[in-house]
């Protein structure tokens, strides 16, 4: 008689927020597929529905109970998790029915509550997932955190009271989770925590041993031993701590990427110490002048925070002409936006919306220009870039070695038809506009 294989259970996924929820998301995934479940692509397959929340702004929490309002209504069997699963009451009042609720990274709790929602039979059958687990992104590219938490206490920050103090990984668990996501197809592993230059240094004292030697929990220690696993490692989040000079000999080596990922959040002194960052903007000027000595094609990235409480129209033109000087490659900006529990709330001079509209404009037709003269200074050279999707008509689009996903630009290729998703190309480059590229791959370079 044939063996009958049970129909397991089915649970879908909206996550939202950082690249950090995306990484939890495809934890929760991945243990859930180890169980026996499926994953389902839309609500009304599933059997239960995951809502992974961002809490870090008003506007991300309403998207948030959005969200959830619309898994409800299309599903109406609900389990929320995330950054947002702090406030348990305030989504119970507006959503009873929902499931469950459980806060950011706790895995366990959310494997639990699908278990009850709805139980799996495991089957020898059925029940194989990847070594590298299963993943929310391409198969090209691959999210690697390092650590949760933060310890420090920006007063426009809650993410301390959300994720807590730092808690840094094992650097030979990364470096194995590294290895596997790269023998699945990963070309490009993009580092991410809440502070990348502060990891480890609550787990300084416990070197642990891979491939032979000792690693060091250590940012530099660690964004070595990554180079030598993957073609690209491309490091976000990192805080402008000394150490992270020692960074850029490596870039220039090659076994990094050239691209810092610093939020430096604003430039003048009085808005930096009202913000609880620590800042000088002359030495940091400085050096990024000697990083660009070392590694000429470091590209850096950054946010910045207009009308914080108290930012002067003086503030905001120095912040400008810091701009100027440091001529960042790519750079967002934001409004500042109160948040529940953070302390600028109860700072004096809030700035009239309309203020904070008018800079939002200039800030951004600064950086506009600036990024359009640095990528028009490319146009005639050949730069490496990595495939994200190829269109019938022969062409593809990819990113440069400066561009990060989601965040940055882009590269558009044409006669690019005998390329692949995450091929890297030697890409010669022949026009660009206020944030992207356009150009041609070199005959025969193409890399699987």
């Amino acid at each position: 008689m044939a063996t009958v294989l049970p129909s397991p259970p089915r649970v879908g996924m909206v996550s939202l927020g950082c690249p950090k929820n995306l990484v939890d998301s495809e934890r929760i995934l991945t243990q859930l597929r180890a169980d026996g479940y499926q994953m389902s692509p839309d609500y009304a397959g599933a059997d239960v529905v995951l809502v992974n929340t961002c809490g870090f702004l008003d506007s991300a929490k309403e998207e948030s109970l959005e969200a959830i309002g619309e898994a409800i209504a299309e599903n109406g069997r609900v389990i929320v998790t995330g950054c947002m699963g702090k406030e348990a009451e305030a989504i119970r009042a507006r959503f009873p029915q929902v499931l469950a609720i459980t806060g950011a990274h706790e895995y366990e709790q959310v494997v639990e509550a699908v278990h009850e929602a709805a139980p799996a039979n495991l089957s020898p059958y059925l029940d194989l997932i990847p070594d590298a687990g299963l993943k929310l992104t391409p198969r090209h590219y691959s999210y690697l955190k390092i650590s949760e938490g933060c310890n420090h206490r920006c007063s426009f920050c809650i993410i301390p009271s959300l994720r807590g103090d730092l808690v840094s990984r094992r650097p030979d668990a990364i470096l194995r989770e590294a290895e596997k996501l790269v023998a699945a197809g990963t070309k490009e592993l993009l580092v991410i925590s809440q502070d990348t230059s502060a990891y480890g240094i609550d787990i300084r004292r416990e070197p642990r041993a891979w491939k032979g030697r000792e690693v060091v929990p250590h940012m530099t220690d660690l964004a070595r031993e990554l180079g030598r696993i993957a073609p690209w490692v491309r490091l976000h989040y990192v805080y402008p701590y000394p150490h992270v000079d020692q960074v850029i000999p490596l870039m220039a080596e090659g076994l990094v990427l050239p691209y810092l990922d610093i939020p430096f959040q604003h430039a003048a002194p009085a808005v930096l110490k009202r913000m609880k960052r620590p800042g000088n903007d002359a030495k940091v000027l400085q050096r990024i002048h000697q990083w660009r000595d070392i590694c000429p094609d470091i590209a850096i990235r950054s946010t910045f925070v207009v009308g914080f409480p108290g930012e002067t129209e003086a503030d905001f033109e120095y912040l400008l002409d810091w701009l100027d000087e440091a001529q960042l490659d790519r750079v967002g900006a934001f409004r500042f936006e109160p948040v529940e529990g953070a302390a600028a709330n109860l700072l004096p001079d809030p700035v009239p919306e309309a203020v904070k509209e008018e800079r939002y404009a200039r800030i951004m037709a600064k950086t506009a220009a600036i990024s359009a003269a640095k990528l028009a200074a490319k146009v005639g050279r050949t730069l490496d870039v990595i495939v994200d999707a190829v269109d019938a008509e022969g062409g593809a689009t990819g990113r440069s070695q400066a561009d990060a996903p989601e965040i940055d630009g882009e590269v558009f290729l044409r006669d690019a038809a005998h390329l692949a998703v995450g091929d890297i190309v030697a890409v010669t480059i022949e026009d660009a506009d206020e944030h992207d590229l356009y150009g041609v791959p070199v005959v025969n370079f193409a890399t699987s």
